[in-house]
């Protein structure tokens, strides 16, 4: 037969294994307490849970969590936001755009050529001039008495400078002009347009504007033509000179038309034409004395 303690120590065994296993209320520390003498494990426990953190409070924690989200009412679905939007009909879904990128691929970043450095001319060793407008600045000489107009392209830079036409001083035109009239070389600008004037000669130039390199008639552009109608309106022109291919060449396409005169070409003056002498060069501008005066 078993005694009052035997019973006492089943009921205070079953009440730790209930305690254990979450099911029964916490009576007992452990077995150890009821002998007064604390343990690690008491310790332990004692500390988690001063901080909240028992062995049961976790799982407790997250069921009271479940079953307060479960007593809430659930919102009843709304059919509108659940189902697809469906298109309509008679409309087409707009077409999907490539982005920016893959649409057009970028262009390159733009770059400046750099400048290439002129070269020397192979002839001369010299450096082009750079193109430039030039206005015609020089008002034509003739008067009354003018019989012949001689034109050329467009004044030398030296023109320009010293006011006077072929006033180069390698052009051989004034040596032409006293050689033709067996008169001394004009020495100055008033000099050489009265030795002109003298003999029924006109000078003018077939352009008012155009860019040029320097002095170089090759690289004529752009060009606008003089009126020559201003001399023929007052003088009894019967013949066109031009000094030169170019002058030649701009007179026919530019003025021929509006003066309704042939003009004749004559060689250059200029020193860039030394293949041709001075001899010759006189030789071919006789063919303007029977136009002149004297």
């Amino acid at each position: 037969m078993r005694s009052s303690d035997d019973r006492n120590w089943e009921l205070i065994e079953a009440a730790i294994a209930a305690e254990s296993s979450g099911k029964g209320p916490r009576l007992f520390s452990s077995r150890k307490t009821l002998f007064g003498i604390p343990s690690a494990l008491d310790r332990e426990l004692a500390a988690l849970e001063a901080r909240g953190d028992s062995p049961q409070s976790e799982p407790e924690n997250r069921l009271q969590a479940k079953t307060k989200a479960a007593a809430q009412p659930q919102p009843a679905p709304n059919a509108e936001a659940a189902a697809p939007a469906q298109p309509d009909a008679g409309t087409q879904p707009p077409p999907q755009l490539e982005s920016e990128a893959e649409a057009s691929p970028q262009p390159a970043p733009h770059r400046t050529p750099e400048p290439t450095p002129q070269q020397p001319h192979p002839a001369t060793g010299r450096i082009p001039a750079k193109p430039t407008l030039v206005e015609h600045p020089l008002p034509p000489v003739y008067d009354g008495n003018s019989r012949v107009l001689v034109l050329g392209t467009m004044p030398s830079p030296k023109s320009r400078e010293t006011g006077f036409y072929y006033n180069h001083p390698q052009n051989r035109f004034w040596k032409i002009m006293a050689a033709l009239f067996d008169e001394p070389l004009p020495a100055g600008n008033d000099e050489k347009r009265q030795l002109v004037l003298r003999h029924g000669i006109a000078l003018w130039d077939v352009l008012a504007r155009c860019t040029i390199e320097g002095a170089s008639d090759g690289t004529i552009a752009d060009c606008v033509p003089n009126n020559l109608g201003v001399i023929l309106a007052e003088a009894p022109i019967g013949a066109v000179f031009c000094t030169g291919a170019k002058a030649a060449e701009l007179y026919r396409r530019h003025c021929e038309a509006a003066t309704g005169i042939p003009a004749v070409r004559l060689p250059s003056t200029s020193p860039a034409n030394a293949a041709v002498s001075l001899d010759q060069l006189i030789e071919a501008y006789r063919a303007i004395l029977p136009y002149c005066i004297g």
